[in-house]
């Protein structure tokens, strides 16, 4: 792509190898310090980076003139978590010159692959919900799309994850210790957040009341640093903005002179707190106060940076709505919805119906949960004194909105459901039916999680707004999943169809006649066949442990969460170990399970289950009775780089949720793109996969949404199950009787003693299901050209899951984006 001149006239730097080795010679010396004989491999990433980092910026530049210049609609991504992971090689592959970065690096004897492996993961956050804004993020600039991703600049991230003896163990994760060559910090660009304090009336306003004026008597400073974002091709160049804490006052002299050094740094050490760590510990009333302020604190720098970045070309805020699109992921940002209505109240003098006018037409909300206790509420003490401002325009809101229902006009008696106030003894505000109210729109992530939030978490409101739900089922960018995760698969995809599918992954499709093709079903075979190879060599090397590419790689790698229920997966390794030391000479097909995940730190039985897993892995590896007919690997602090490494491995892909839980799912779209068989339950996206590959191409087990439910309602004995099925009595038997922990017997009775009373998880209602088809993977895995052509299938049949798909329907049908005016240029 030939880019034009700046305004200064600085000549594009090249994408040529000998530009790019110029560039990166005169980084190391003139930046890093360095003499070539002299480099180390941080030395070099540190040099490459910044010359990379010199081509995204050409772009960069170019699309901001385009955006300026047309004035277009931009959208506006609010998240609390940005789980990007490295950048360097996304960055190389979306420019199309990883390539031309390896022969550069090879003319200094410089190994790329090496010098990637120095990148830390930026861990901005702990799951999907994370790594979906950061799919989408590509997605807008792959499509032409101009957005901006807000966020936090969390200092250490989620946590690193180390076991001792089988424990899970936080440590921090100090991803910017040497620094983070592809951001650039913009003191000049920074807003004052204020905290506490008390609302007093101010002016009279237009209808002639006093407006309100709130002073905080705590206020820190949101500081942004701009990371450059680039699309598939390098056409488009967008920016992720996440914010910093610092405090207004870095340093207090007069307490210092008097000998209170501590005093001297309060504000700095408060301040930066907000912006130190993601997801702190909420089991405490002050993790809960830092949790809500750090969601206030991005969210009202982000919505400043808006109102600001508005005005510099419009007089006024009656037309934001056409020219700022606001995307709420999840409930965190939700209190942009009395954020909004502050700051074009109190700050810019608006009317309240024009405010309100105005905030519904720029912001939309994505759902990611129909679970109760994930949809956030706060204490209204909580708001009232962290708050308070906002928590007078919630409770207008809520009264404006109750006076005009016409579900409480026809029923008084659901008033309470509908009201944004949790009633009782701990009164609480309902973030999720908020951030309802003041969008114009509200999606889920799949279809089915879609359909149970209408008639669920959402009923009464969906009454009232029968057509603001929409669905928009989750996609994955096949860019980072496919291109650069597995080139193996990637180069033989584009022997066989060519390019193309990149950027129009439907394009795959092409594949699905191939399935006769030997030559080809053998070729597929040796590349996965190659990724577990490399797969294994990691976890020799992590994990101490021999394991063989030739079995079946049975893999669950997410968030540990009870509703995910890595536990049927280690009941079903225990009960399988149980009967091949019964039957140690039959037919057995080799399997390797493969758990990674992290548990917060506050959930206990989360963190009760790795420890399982844990015990279970070392008693099952070290039984010589089974030879190498069963391993089992927990692979420590997982995250984007590691999941690089375990997707294209995978055999097996473990989705086996409780249905109805799920909201959709990505892991699952990953690994079926790289030709891995989904054993799972028809929950969150599962259904869509299984209608595009086909119900022979995927294997479903369990008790449908609708089954779950009617299973709970009725009254359901788990005890009874449990007796009347051998296996499971004797796997949860050996978890009682201290065989995977001798030294203390009964450490795991807490999982077993809800597993025989409550079972809310229905773990023992799908265990029966899921060992048969468990078994029925196993003799499909023997059968090699079967196995292929479902693997084939799979990865031929999931184009409709790229996040470019997703993010043009949201563009469409919610932003009011497409087609975008980059693209339509062109």
């Amino acid at each position: 792509m030939e880019l034009p001149a700046s305004p200064m006239a600085i000549e594009p730097r090249g994408l040529d190898r000998d530009s790019l080795k110029r560039d990166i010679l005169e980084w190391l010396v003139y930046a890093v310090g360095r003499e070539v004989h002299r480099a180390t491999r941080h030395d070099w990433f540190a040099a490459t980076a910044l010359a990379v980092r010199d081509r995204l910026v050409d772009r960069w530049m170019a699309a901001q003139h385009r955006e300026e210049a047309t004035d277009g609609k931009r959208v506006y991504y609010l998240s609390l978590e940005f789980l990007v992971g490295r950048l360097m090689a996304n960055a190389l592959t979306n420019l199309g010159i990883y390539d031309t970065c390896r022969e550069a690096l090879g003319e200094f004897g410089v190994d790329l692959g090496s010098v990637l492996e120095v990148e830390p993961d930026a861990a901005l956050g702990n799951g999907g919900l994370g790594r979906l804004a950061a799919c989408f993020l590509d997605s807008m600039a792959t499509l032409g799309i101009a957005g901006t991703g807000y966020g936090i600049r969390y200092e250490y991230g989620l946590f690193e994850q180390q076991f001792d003896r089988g424990w899970q163990v936080e440590y921090p994760e100090d991803w910017l210790k040497f620094g983070n060559p592809w951001e650039f910090e913009r003191p000049e660009v920074a807003y004052p957040i204020d905290f506490y304090g008390k609302v007093e009336p101010g002016e009279p306003g237009p209808d002639g009341r006093p407006k309100p004026v709130w002073r905080g008597s705590q206020r820190v400073l949101a500081v942004a640093y701009d990371t450059p974002v680039v699309g598939w091709g390098g056409a488009t160049v967008n920016t992720l903005r996440l914010w910093s804490a610092k405090p207004v006052r870095e340093f207090d002299l007069v307490p210092f002179n008097s000998g209170d050094y501590l005093k001297s740094v309060e504000d700095k050490i408060l301040s930066e707190t907000l912006s130190r760590v993601l997801y702190p510990n909420d089991n405490t009333p002050a993790g809960q106060e830092l949790r809500l302020k750090q969601e206030y604190f991005f969210t009202s720098a982000s919505l400043q940076d808006v109102l600001r970045r508005h005005r510099m070309h419009h007089d006024g805020y009656d037309d934001l709505p056409e020219k700022a699109a606001l995307q709420l992921n999840d409930t965190h940002p939700a209190i942009a919805v009395p954020e909004l209505m502050r700051l074009l109240i109190d700050r810019h003098r608006l009317d309240w119906d024009r405010a309100w006018a105005i905030t519904k037409g720029c912001i939309s909300y994505t759902n990611h949960t129909l679970m109760p206790e994930a949809l956030e509420t706060w204490p209204v003490a909580l708001l009232e004194r962290v708050l308070p401002r906002h928590l007078q325009i919630i409770y207008e809101i809520n009264d404006r909105f109750l006076k005009s229902s016409k579900v409480v006009a026809k029923d008084p008696s659901r008033l309470s459901t509908l009201s944004l106030i949790q009633e009782g003894w701990d009164r609480r505000v309902r973030m999720g039916p908020l951030a309802f109210l003041g969008s114009h729109r509200v999606n889920g992530v799949s279809a089915l999680h879609t359909q149970l939030m209408r008639e669920t978490v959402f009923r009464d409101l969906n009454e009232e707004f029968p057509d603001r739900i929409t669905n928009k089922t989750n996609g994955i960018t096949p860019r980072r999943w496919l291109v650069q995760a597995n080139p193996n698969l990637s180069q033989l995809i584009h022997n066989m169809i060519g390019s193309g599918w990149e950027d129009d992954l439907g394009r795959l499709s092409a594949l699905a006649g191939r399935t006769e093709d030997s030559a080809f079903r053998e070729a597929f075979w040796a590349v996965k066949r190659r990724n577990k190879a490399f797969l294994a060599h990691h976890i020799g090397e992590i994990a101490d442990l021999r394991v063989s590419g030739d079995a079946l790689f049975d893999v669950q790698v997410k968030r540990i969460h009870e509703y995910k229920r890595q536990l049927l997966n280690i009941l079903h390794a225990v009960a399988l170990w149980q009967e091949m030391r019964d039957t140690p000479d039959a037919a057995w097909t080799p399997r390797v399970k493969i758990f990674a995940g992290k548990a917060a730190p506050g959930y206990a039985v989360a963190k009760l289950i790795i420890k399982l897993a844990n015990d279970v892995s070392r008693v099952i590896n070290a039984d010589a009775e089974i030879r190498d007919q069963l391993k089992m690997v927990f692979l420590p602090n997982y995250n984007v780089t590691l999941a690089e490494r375990i997707i294209p491995a995978a055999d097996l892909s473990e989705q086996i949720s409780t249905a109805g839980m799920e909201a959709s799912g990505t892991g699952n779209m990953k690994f079926a793109l790289n030709g891995a068989i989904t054993i799972g339950t028809l929950d969150g996206a599962n259904v869509e996969i299984a209608e595009r590959v086909g119900a022979d191409n995927i294997l479903i087990f369990g008790l449908t949404a609708a089954e779950v439910a009617a299973k709970r309602a009725q009254g359901y004995d788990p005890g009874a199950v449990i007796a009347a099925d051998p296996r499971l009595a004797r796997a949860i038997a050996a978890i009682e009787d201290g065989t995977f922990s001798p030294d203390d017997p009964g450490r795991f009775r807490p999982i077993t003693d809800a597993l025989r009373h409550s079972d809310w998880f229905l773990v023992a209602a799908d265990f029966a299901a899921y060992w048969d088809t468990q078994a029925r993977a196993a003799a499909l895995y023997r059968d090699r050209a079967e196995w292929t052509r479902m693997a084939i299938r799979n990865t031929a049949n999931v184009g409709w899951f790229s996040s470019d798909r997703t993010v043009q329907d949201y563009a469409e049908e919610i932003w009011g984006v497409w087609p975008p005016l980059a693209r339509a240029a062109e």
